[in-house]
């Protein structure tokens, strides 16, 4: 199976549908920022505040790239920020079979963010990270496909709707 890649906002559930759907598949994954936090010793958070979220942005190309050419990794979960950058997806669109969004409702996300404490540099207030969502729905609507998804699903149910999509069985919305 060709990979598929899970975008979407920060606090959507890229990480935890990604790792429920690589189980489904029995296969490798890999969460790109915990990648880059293993890879440079520092985590997002610590890279952007130190040196800018361009000097981040850089380095995400650099390891999603790598990971895309040089790992077995079948399920690939980005950071929110990362499909919004073209290169970023011409990479994907060049190497992976699929790129997913999970459209998740903000409030959703918000409640996420603000559970996890000041880990998201990017997501400081609501109105600010209100912002950043909306400003970034229409990029991830280029993604292959589009996951609508709500509290009532579990990161299963999700990931098997993800799964039935790529091998034609059903649509993923």
């Amino acid at each position: 199976m060709d990979p598929i890649v899970i975008a979407g906002f920060m606090g959507s559930g890229k990480t935890t549908v990604a790792r429920a759907l690589a189980r489904l598949l029995q296969c490798e994954l890999i969460d790109l920022d915990r990648h880059i936090t293993e890879k440079t010793g520092r985590s997002p958070k610590e890279i952007i505040e130190q040196d800018g979220e361009p000097v981040f942005r850089e380095l995400e190309t650099r390891f999603l790239s790598e990971v895309l050419t040089a790992s077995s990794a079948r399920v690939i979960a980005l950071g929110g920020g990362a499909w919004t950058v073209p290169a970023n997806r011409a990479l994907i669109e060049q190497l992976v079979g699929y790129a997913v969004w999970l459209d998740t409702p903000f409030q959703t996300c918000w409640q996420r963010i603000s559970a996890s404490g000041s880990e998201r540099p990017l997501a400081r207030d609501k109105h600010q990270t209100w912002r950043l969502y909306e400003n970034r729905r229409e990029v991830y609507q280029l993604a292959s496909l589009h996951v609508r998804t709500d509290e009532k699903l579990s990161d299963y149910e999700i990931a098997a709707r993800i799964l039935a999509a790529v091998t034609g069985n059903s649509p993923a919305t």
